[in-house]
Order: structure tokens, then sequence, then C-alpha cells
């Protein structure tokens, strides 16, 4: 294939590129749930264009920002090659085919003019032609377009462009290559300038940027700090500089600090007070309010909760008296709502006949019938996870807990905080003058309330969450309720991952086995229990993170106990993560290939007698000296030193041997070696 051409091809020169997307203020929660995702997707964006450059990124509430240091000034234009008729036959009795001058015809020159190839093993006419790229701004314009409609920032909104569909309307684009606008580059029907905007309190009208490499100073002259990271340092330091002021200590919640980050462009942390009665309420209550009204951070003192609170203002002054007395205005009533809600409800009790009134799901009953289950189910695990368990002062805690258990789903306060259940079922039986194991069982009954969270601390409390797991996952499933793809609305995947986790951390013997949840089963409308013990399993690699054939060779072998499933995945794992894992595998791979349609449980007893070669004896000795080691990672070192004795063993005997007796023998004796690693995983499942 002719180069010459490919290598007269233009190259373009680099150049700083500066974009800016300039929207309406952006959703916080969404924003930081995607923020690792903006740059690669901008960055995929470019590559589907074929452009390689790399990049700084930066967001601010009102903008996305993206600066290159070098981007290429031009577009390279592509050769495209065509391919023609086959070279041979086309000339003949001095002249040309039809088929070649025709192909010539196409290409706008004459056939002398076209090049061969070799395709498909024929020598056919070819022709390369130059392709122009598109410009610069034209390919800016579909990129942009791109990479705005993959972003997952929740609801989107139309607005005054046509076919223009995003989370907040778009109303600026600055795209600036060197000092030059990009000319002609728009998203959503915004064209591109070089200009941008102040912060609100400095400025409406549009700033024109300068040189565009200074342009991070030229904002923050104008109120915007672009960074993020600098957003959060210099929040954490002011921080630093109240708590030295006021001797205090502020709480710092990460989400609400991403939050508080992701919606000021000049941040500027301010203290305030509310009045020292509020006190009286629960610390989760006014750290709850604070947050999900306000977003103030809670302020302690020697551990206990003051009556301060921090906020952090996006506004630019000199003086923040009038902003902090605002702020802490707006959280008075707030407050005050709070306790008159906290004082009804003591008044109340935990009383569970309103539960009787709320329905869980329509086919399920009341949230007091499924309260009821749960008591039963934790009394019956009571007696699965230890035989003296119900002789403990656990079980009567479980009891009395799982009473009470949802009683605060009918107070006032979880239904103005329904993130506070279970919270506040503790901190109601706690002023009620329950048992303070008892109290804590009540909260812990969510527990962990997500990946990697915290579990149980209690016993009771550990029973309790796996029976109110349990019945929500026996229950929606026993009408159909069972998550596919990515819905999960009632979050079972993360109910049935909080028992694997559970039941692990405690040691106790959670089954899946049909035959373990049949004991649960006279609850609910018939089902299918092997979809439940599946939908479990199904769990166990994002829980235990292992190799996923690792813990399919464990399940393989027929282990069905949580723990010992645990155990043996760990075992193995370890092994497999050796740098000889590898090699050595292979010959225990040989094994399982030989036996693959072997009911190797009925393969009988080794004969020694009969042995005909020194490898069979070394072999059978070597497996012999194991003996019976009941520690998972210890017997599986002892079966992989028999590596030496195996390849030996395979090298110079052949198994399938002509005399029955023999073949059998052998047969037996790789068996014996095969089951041996079977009491820990079926070794064939493992795909490494």
């Amino acid at each position: 294939m002719e180069t010459a051409l490919r290598a007269a091809l233009n190259h373009a020169n680099f150049k700083p590129l500066l974009i800016e997307i300039g929207v309406e203020e952006l959703p916080a929660a969404p924003l930081n749930k995607e923020s690792n995702e903006i740059a690669a997707k901008y960055d995929r964006a470019l590559k589907s264009r074929g452009i390689e450059s790399e990049f700084e990124f930066n967001f601010t509430p009102r903008r996305f920002v993206f600066f290159h240091e070098k981007f290429p000034e031009k577009l390279n234009d592509k050769v495209e090659v065509v391919f023609g008729p086959p070279v041979e036959g086309s000339f003949a009795n001095g002249s040309w085919s039809n088929a070649a001058i025709g192909f010539a015809k196409k290409c706008g020159v004459e056939v002398e003019k076209l090049s061969k190839t070799t395709q498909k093993n024929k020598e056919v006419f070819c022709y390369e032609k130059v392709v122009a790229a598109k410009p610069i701004a034209d390919v800016l314009s579909v990129v942009l377009d791109e990479f705005l409609r993959s972003l997952n920032l929740g609801k989107t909104m139309r607005w005054d462009a046509p076919n223009a569909e995003f989370t907040r309307p778009v109303r600026y684009l600055a795209a600036i290559l060197e000092n030059e606008i990009v000319k002609g580059a728009e998203v959503f029907g915004v064209k591109a300038s070089d200009q941008t905007f102040a912060h609100r309190s400095k400025s409406f009208e549009p700033q024109k940027i300068g040189d565009i490499k200074s342009y991070e100073k030229f904002l923050e002259d104008r109120g915007v700090i672009l960074s993020a990271d600098r957003r959060k340092q210099i929040i954490l330091e002011q921080f630093k500089t109240i708590e030295t002021k006021h001797n205090f200590t502020i709480e710092i919640d990460e989400e609400l600090l991403a939050e508080v980050v992701a919606i000021t462009e000049f941040p500027t942390a301010i203290a305030g007070k509310f009045d020292e009665r509020f006190l009286e309420l629960p610390k989760e209550v006014i750290i709850t309010s604070m947050k999900a009204n306000q977003r103030y951070f809670a302020v302690f003192k020697n551990g206990a909760m003051v009556n301060n609170f921090v906020a952090v203002s996006n506004a630019l002054a000199n003086d923040f008296a009038k902003i902090t007395a605002g702020n802490e205005k707006v959280l008075r009533p707030r407050l005050a709502d709070a306790l008159f809600f906290y004082r009804n409800d003591l008044k109340n009790g935990l009383n569970p006949e309103p539960l009787k009134k709320i329905t869980f799901m329509q086919e399920l009953g009341t949230i007091y019938e499924k309260q009821e289950r749960e008591a039963k189910i934790a009394e019956l695990l009571c007696g699965f996870f230890g035989a003296d368990f119900n002789d403990k002062e656990t079980s009567r805690n479980v009891e009395r807990a799982a009473m009470l258990s949802k009683c605060d789903l009918a107070s006032e306060m979880v239904y103005e905080f329904p993130e506070l259940q279970g919270v506040m079922g503790m901190r109601y039986a706690e002023k009620l003058g329950e048992n303070a194991a008892v109290a804590r069982v009540i909260a812990e009954q969510y527990m962990p309330l997500g990946e990697n969270l915290a579990l149980p601390r209690s016993e009771a409390g550990a029973i309790l969450a796996i029976a109110a797991k349990l019945d929500s996952l026996m229950a929606l499933f026993s009408i159909g309720l069972i998550p596919s793809g990515s819905k999960d609305p009632f979050a079972l995947r993360r109910a049935a991952a909080g028992i694997i986790r559970i039941a692990i951390d405690r040691g106790w013997a959670f089954s899946l086995s049909e035959d373990f949840f049949k004991n649960f089963a006279d609850h609910y409308k018939d089902f299918d229990l092997t979809k439940l013990s599946l939908f479990f399993r199904e769990r166990l690699n994002g829980v235990m993170g292992a190799n996923p054939s690792v813990i399919n060779a464990v399940l393989a072998a027929g282990e069905k106990n949580l723990v010992e499933i645990s155990r043996k995945v760990s075992a193995l794992e370890t092994l497999a993560n050796r740098a000889d894992f590898r090699e050595n595998f292979a010959v225990f791979k040989r094994v399982a290939n030989i036996l693959k349609d072997t009911d190797t449980a009925n393969c009988g007893d080794v004969n020694p007698a009969i042995f005909e070669t020194n490898e069979e004896r070394d072999l059978h000795t070597a497996f012999n000296a194991i003996g019976e080691i009941k520690e998972y990672a210890k017997l599986l070192e002892s079966l992989f030193n028999l590596r030496d004795p195996l390849a030996n063993f395979f090298d110079a005997v052949m198994v399938n041997a002509d005399d029955q007796k023999i073949r059998l023998n052998r047969v037996a004796l790789i068996a014996a070696i095969y089951n041996k690693f079977l009491a820990i995983a079926d070794i064939k499942e493992i795909g490494i």
C-alpha cells in the first residue's frame, strides 16, 4: 500500500484551549454522585471524535470548566481507502475491463493511477483519497453536546432552546483556543464567546476573559474559586479558626461538606447559635434538622452537643452579622416544630397499636403484622444460632425489642424525618425507661445502613437485624417482587448483603439451603425457595470481593453455611494470589479433567499392593502424610505440596491402563486427592 499520501497529511500545531459551560445552579447531590465520572465522560466524547488531549477539569455550582494545555489547532485529515475489483482478468486484448474502468471513473482518475493491494488473498485495485477534517468548531459542538447528554444529574428540564434538554438550562459557552474564540462552536443553541460571569454578588454582567492561562485568577478576583478542592480546603481552614475562637469542635459530616463545596463559589464559614432549650431534643434530631433543612454543621464541646452551629455562606460581604442572624432565624421554627413532635411522641409512648393501621404491602398486611413475623423469626434464629441462646439475657432483649421495634414508625418525628426510624425508637425507649440494651437493639435492627457501614454491636441487635431483613426478603419474594436488572425499589439486595455480613461477623450458622429457609416459610405464601437461595449466592461476590470463580468453586463443592463459605473462600483466595499458583494449579486442573465424568465418591479404596510404579507409591505416601487437617489454609497448602509427586505420576503413569484393576486403582488414587480438595472447593470450577 502506498504510504506517500499518508506521510503528506497535515499535522496539527497545539494551542491551549479553555471550555466553560455556564449553567444555572446545579443540584448538589446528583452533581457529587456524578463528579467522579464527569471528566471521564468528557474524555470519551473527545476520543469518539478522534481527539487525544489531556485536560484539567473543575466545576462550581454554575459552570463546568475544561482546560487543555495542548489542543490541536487543526484536526488531521484522514486517508480513506476504497477497494475495487480484482486485478486478475482486468486487462485483456490490449484494453481494461469495464469493472476496472468503472472503478477508476468512480475514483476520478485513470486506471493507470490506481494502486494495488492484497485483500482476502487476492490482488485488487484500490485508491487512497484524503478526507478533509471537520473544523474544530464543528467537532467541539458535537463533543460538548454528547458530553452533556451523557451526564446523569437527575431529572432534566427544557427551556427556550430547541431540542435542548439538561438538568439545568445552559446559559453561556466560553470556548477560547489560545486567545481566539472558537467561532461556530455551540451547545444547545448557545454560541461560543470569550465571556464568563462573576459571582452574583460582584456582577450580573458578562466578563470578557483575557489571557486564558490566568483564567483561574481572573475568576477568583471576581469572587469565584474554581477548584472544588481549594474550596474544601478553605472551608476546613475556616472551621479550625472558628473552633479555636469559640473553644468547641465542629462535627465534620463528609457528605454535608461535599454538598456545601458543590453549592458555593466563594465559601465563608460562620458560627451561629440557637436557643438552649432545644438541647432537650436528641442530638440526632438537631443534627438531621440542621443538615437536611439548612446545611448546618453540628457543634460539640467535651463530647456533648452545644447550642451552636456552623454554616457555610456563599455571600461576598465585609460583615456577616446579618447573614448569621438570618441563619439563626430560619433554624428556630424548625427546632420548635421538632420539639413539639418530640414531646407529643413521648406522651403517646411506644405503642404498637397504631401500627395496625399502617399498611406494609397490600398483600402482606400491616406493619404490626410484619413486626410480629420478625419477632417469630428472631425467636427461631436464637435457637439456630446457639443451643443455650434462649437461656441468655440476649434472647429476652430480642423478644422485648421485637415487640417495640417498629413503634416509632407511627411517631410524628419519624413522619417528619423518615431517616430517623430506629434511632427515634431507641431514644424514646431510653426516655421511657426501657432497658438500655433493648433501646440499642431497636436502632440496630436497620444496620448495616449500606455497603461497608457499621454492623450491629450487640448480639440481640444482630439477631433482630437479620430477622427484619429476612422477613422483608421472604415476604416480597412470596408475592413475586423479586429485583431484576438494576431495579431494586425495596433494597432487597442490600438486605441480603447485610444478612451475609452480620452472619459472617458473628460466626453464626446461617445456611443458604432451601431447608433452612423452610423453617420460616409458614408465615408466607408458597414460593420457590431456590430463587431466594440463588439471590443470596449472587450477593456473595459483592460482599466477599473475591474472584467469582473461587466463590463458585466453594459453592459447587456443596457448602451452604455462610461462615464456612467465607473461611473457605478466604483460604482459597489467599492461595490463588500466590505467584506460583497458575503453574501449580495446572497439575490439579488435570486431575479434575481426568475425573470429569467420574463419580469420585464411589471410586473405592486405594490398594497399594497392586501399584506398579514408584511414582504411584510416592504419590500415595505423600497424600497419606497429609492426614486429617481441619484448618482450610493448611489443608490447601498441604494439597498443593503434592504438585511434584502428581506431576511425576502423570509423566510416568498411564491412568487408563488396559488392566481394569490397575486402571480403577489409579483412578481411586487421584479421586482421593480430588475428594480432599472437594472438602473445600471443586477445583474444576476455578477459572484462573
